[in-house]
Formats: structure tokens, C-alpha cells, sequence
């Protein structure tokens, strides 16, 4: 009877909090997950058997520890692949749920110059040892689902590839080569062999899903994303790697091709104690923002729970709260997996507390409470890019639409643990204050229709004009006391944010002209804020 109690004194004081919130923070009745985490609290266990079982419309791959369990437990909770097999597996599993992280393609076959660290060349290597060691693995995985190559032996840079031209292991008929004749037989010669191992595995009968650990049009790039702007990276072909290029510089060429789909690895480099840490979500999105820009391909990024050092013994784990952001997020940028992974070749005697994983499960868990939101077909809202959310520092939220309802996930990485924070979220004429306290992960559901307790639906005044409008608008705001403080947003039917601005409206009536970046003609949305209201005109823009 107690817990029965406790259950309804918890529904008591939430809808207490609720009204106490007022009108300008609703939130939706199905916004708290029927399960609550408690973490485990000894080391070395993931205490499976406690979370509800649930499932995911996604490619979900695991490839973390086990701790013993023969169970398949992973699969039961949000997982629909496994990469890391116990007991009895992976001979009692079924091909479609079997995953393998290949390691070693380029460096398994002998003392080549490919698979030399320094090196790293494609000439000189013995072709007929690369294959037969390539059909050796193929015929190995002719029963499994998904095989992500682990290659890594290509020079990154063109300033790298240029430096072989002073080695004297390179042969002399290509470094006679012009500075620019190298680079493009180097690149062209290098994604010959990326693409022919996974061509020995079609040659064995393998029908596996394909992909390459990393091998994407935007590799992994911490430090330097806010240095170049969001429509550089999406447009700008120099920011692309040269791996998923065809001859012509073009996305697209023979590796490119081969794979079924992309896997950037946004490991996160730094703690969150570390200024730059703090950026881990809007990283984490940009990996998969920036790649889909440029790729229809299916996006399934690795992910790591620890702070990224391979040869570390030692390396730590994230945080609880940046596992739970870390296993929601992805879907919102428009990632359709997640592939977690752990390093085999850690101490197998360390002791740890795994709770990271633990908070990375449940968010698994608290995203499966919309599934239904999650399948068939929907539109994501991305109001501003990861990248411009790095630049701003500024709390991040994405939506899904579909059926008229949306679904929001909202975090703000860079919140004190006592911090309240309050966001304006919307889509077309549809908004809401949503509050956060920390760094907590908010994920709720609304019915787009419902207006009730919402934000008022008008300033006393306001009109922009004109009306189509092409390069800039006129705005005027009216019936504000004193000196007051309005942030302008103009946005697209999906959400995505163009043009960003404060504006000061005085008592009486202001009249102001906001000058708007080049767009393409259609239907926008400008929005104005106050501190308690929020106005919504559609803008019709004509180029």
C-alpha cells in the first residue's frame, strides 16, 4: 500500500508543479517516463534486467561490455544489433541481429607499405595477400547483418600526402609527379583499395549492410567548426574528405558508393570539466548535421562513453547526464542508429562504475515512450544549426513532427546543476515556453492544435510589411510600457532559423527594418518574444 502511495503522492505534487508553472510552461500529461532509473551501484554490471523491455525503429549496434550476461539483454532494451558477443553467442542468434566491427583490414595482412602508420601508402603493396586475407574474413560473415570496416590508413591532409614526396620507400615514378598529379593519384589509388576490400566481400556472397568507421564527407573536426560558417560547411567541398570523393572532387566515387551507410565517430575528446567539454552535444549533432548536408545515405554515428583516448588504460567515463543527451539527440539531427562501442583492449581486471551506461539505456528507454512518433514518416525541426549552437552556447532543442503532434528534446549543456532555464520552442505558428532545471534532458510531447495555457497569441501590435517581401522587412511593434526587449527570429515551415536578432520596441509604436539574408522564395515565419508573450506572421518572400 506504501508504494501505491507514493505513486499517487508523486502524481499529486507533479500536477501541483505544473500549475505552479503557469501559463506560459505547459507541458504535455505523457512528458514523464513510466520507469524511473535508479543506477547501479557496483562496479563492473549493467543491471539489465531492471529497465522494461522496449524497442527502437532504428539500428541500434552494441558493442559494449557484457559482464556475463548470455542473455542477449542488450537486444530486449533498445538494442537490434550485437557486436559483442557472450556464451552461447553469436551461434544462437539469428544473422539479422549480428554486427561486425572489423578490425585491422588495412594492417592484418604483413609488413605493407599501407599498413604502415608513417607511410601509409598505396603503392608497393602485395595485392594477392590483401586479397586472400580479405576472402578469408569475407567467408566468415556470410551470417551477419551489418560489417563496418576499421581501416584508417590514409594520409588526412594534403599537406601529409605531399610529404611522401621526400620518402625514399615511396617509388621515384610518382614522386617525379607534379604537386598536383600526386595528390590526385595518392587519393584516387588510396580509395581503390578502401573500396576493394569491401569488393572481396561481395565477391565471397556477403549481403551484409556496409559502412566504414569514420569514412565520411565530414570527418571528425572538434576544434574548427565555428571557424568556418554553417553554409560553408554544407556547401563548400573543400570540407569534405577526400575518401568519399569521386575523381572529379565531386561526393560520390567508387568507396563512397560501396557504402550502405555513413558512420562518423563524434567521440567526445574533452570532460565536461574542460571549457571546450561543454560543447559535447552541439559536436555530437554537427557530426550528423554536416554529413547528412551532403549524403542521402543512412547516418549511424559511433559513440563512445568515455572521453576519448584509445591508448589510455585510464580513460574516464561521461557523465550521467551527457550519456542520456547522447543516446536521444541523434535521432532529432536525423540519425537512423547509433552504434555504441568499447574498447576491447581495456584492462579486463579495472574496476569502474558503469552508470553512464546505465543513463545511456534509459534514455534509450524514455525515447521508446514515443515510439509512434519515431516510425514511418516525420519532419525534423532544427530552429538553428549544431554548429551555430557551438558558436552561441546557447540551450539546444530539436522537434519531430508528425501526425500533428511534435516531440521535443531540449537540454542545456551549459545550465549550472541549480539553474533554471527557460526556452521559446516552435514550429510554424505553434509555440511554447518550455523550463529546464540543470542540465536535465526534456522530452515531451505536444498536440500542435492545442492553444490552451500557451503563450498569448499576440503583442498588442504588431505588423511587418512588406508583404511578399525580398530583401528586407519593415516592422512595427505597438503597445509596450516603458523600454522593452524582443527577440526577432524568422524561420521556415520546418523550423530551421535564417535570420536571429534583438530589437527594442519603446512605448507608442517602433518601426525598425530588418535586412534578410538571401532566401529562397516561399513561406516563412517571423517570430517576436517578449519576456511573457510571443507573436507568430507568416512572411511570404519573393526573390
Amino acid at each position: 500500500m506504501a508504494y501505491y502511495t507514493n505513486i499517487y503522492l508523486k502524481a499529486f505534487f507533479s500536477i501541483l508543479a505544473s500549475l505552479w508553472l503557469g501559463s506560459f510552461n505547459t507541458y504535455s500529461q505523457n512528458c514523464q517516463p513510466g520507469y524511473v532509473l535508479n543506477p547501479v551501484a557496483t562496479n563492473n554490471n549493467i543491471e539489465w534486467a531492471k529497465f522494461p523491455e522496449f524497442s527502437l525503429p532504428f539500428k541500434i549496434i552494441y558493442s559494449g561490455p557484457r559482464f556475463g550476461d548470455t542473455q542477449s539483454q542488450p537486444l530486449k532494451h533498445g538494442f537490434s544489433h550485437l557486436a559483442a558477443f557472450s556464451g552461447p553467442e553469436p551461434g544462437s542468434l539469428p544473422a539479422s541481429k549480428r554486427a561486425i566491427l572489423w578490425y585491422g583490414v588495412a594492417t592484418s595482412s604483413g609488413n605493407q607499405p599501407w599498413a604502415d602508420n608513417a607511410l601509409r601508402s598505396p603503392w608497393g603493396n602485395d595485392t594477392a595477400a590483401y586479397r586472400s586475407y580479405w576472402d578469408a574474413f569475407a567467408a566468415s560473415v556470410t551470417d551477419v547483418d551489418v560489417v563496418c570496416l576499421d581501416i584508417e590508413r590514409m594520409q588526412r591532409e594534403d599537406r601529409d600526402i605531399l610529404a611522401l614526396k621526400t620518402n625514399g620507400q615511396i617509388p621515384q615514378s610518382y614522386r617525379n609527379l607534379s604537386d598536383a598529379d600526386f595528390l590526385a593519384t595518392y587519393k584516387r589509388d588510396i580509395r581503390w583499395w578502401y573500396t576493394e576490400a569491401i569488393n572481396r566481400l561481395w565477391a565471397k556472397g556477403v549481403k551484409a549492410s556496409v559502412t566504414s568507421y569514420s569514412d565520411v564527407p565530414v570527418r571528425n573536426t572538434w576544434l574548427n567548426i565555428t571557424t568556418n560558417s554553417w553554409q560553408d560547411w554544407t556547401t563548400n567541398l573543400a570540407r569534405t574528405h577526400y575518401l568519399t570523393q569521386d575523381n572529379a572532387g565531386k561526393i560520390g566515387g567508387s568507396f563512397y558508393n560501396a557504402m550502405d551507410f555513413l558512420s562518423p565517430s563524434p567521440y567526445y575528446y574533452y570532460g565536461y570539466d574542460h571549457p571546450i567539454g561543454k560543447d559535447y552535444l552541439s559536436y555530437l549533432l554537427f557530426s550528423i548535421e554536416s554529413n547528412a548536408a551532403w549524403s542521402d545515405k543512412p547516418i549511424i554515428p559511433f559513440l563512445w562513453l568515455r572521453v576519448h583516448d584509445s591508448y589510455d588504460a585510464n580513460t574516464p567515463m561521461i557523465t550521467d547526464f551527457m550519456a542520456e543527451a547522447t543516446a536521444i539527440f541523434p535521432f532529432f539531427s536525423g540519425a537512423k542508429g547509433l552504434w555504441i562501442w568499447e574498447n576491447p583492449f581495456l584492462p579486463s581486471d579495472r574496476q569502474e562504475n558503469y552508470g553512464p551506461y546505465e543513463h545511456f539505456i534509459y534514455g534509450l528507454y524514455r525515447l521508446s515512450q514515443f515510439k509512434e512518433m519515431l516510425e514511418g514518416d516525420y519532419e525534423l525541426v532544427i530552429p538553428m544549426s549544431a554548429r551555430d549552437n557551438m558558436e552561441q552556447q546557447n540551450p539546444v532543442w530539436r522537434g519531430i513532427v508528425k501526425d500533428g503532434s511534435i516531440l521535443i528534446a531540449a537540454q542545456n549543456p551549459y545550465a549550472a546543476d541549480n539553474a533554471t532555464t527557460s526556452i521559446t520552442v516552435s514550429y510554424q505558428n505553434w509555440a511554447r515556453n518550455i523550463t529546464m532545471k540543470g542540465k536535465e534532458v526534456f522530452l515531451c510531447k505536444f498536440d500542435l492544435s492545442d492553444n490552451v495555457n500557451g503563450i498569448e497569441p499576440s503583442l498588442d501590435f504588431v505588423n511587418v510589411y512588406p508583404n511578399p517581401a525580398a530583401s528586407e522587412l519593415r516592422v512595427s511593434l505597438a503597445g509596450v510600457s516603458g523600454v522593452t526587449d524582443v527577440d526577432f527570429a524568422l524561420t521556415n515551415t520546418k523550423g530551421q532559423t535564417f535570420r536571429q536578432q534583438k530589437l527594442k520596441a519603446f512605448a507608442g509604436e517602433t518601426t525598425t527594418t530588418i535586412t534578410l539574408p538571401k532566401l529562397s522564395s516561399g513561406i516563412y515565419f517571423a517570430r517576436f518574444t517578449t519576456s511573457n508573450r510571443t507573436v507568430i506572421k507568416k512572411v511570404v518572400i519573393l526573390q
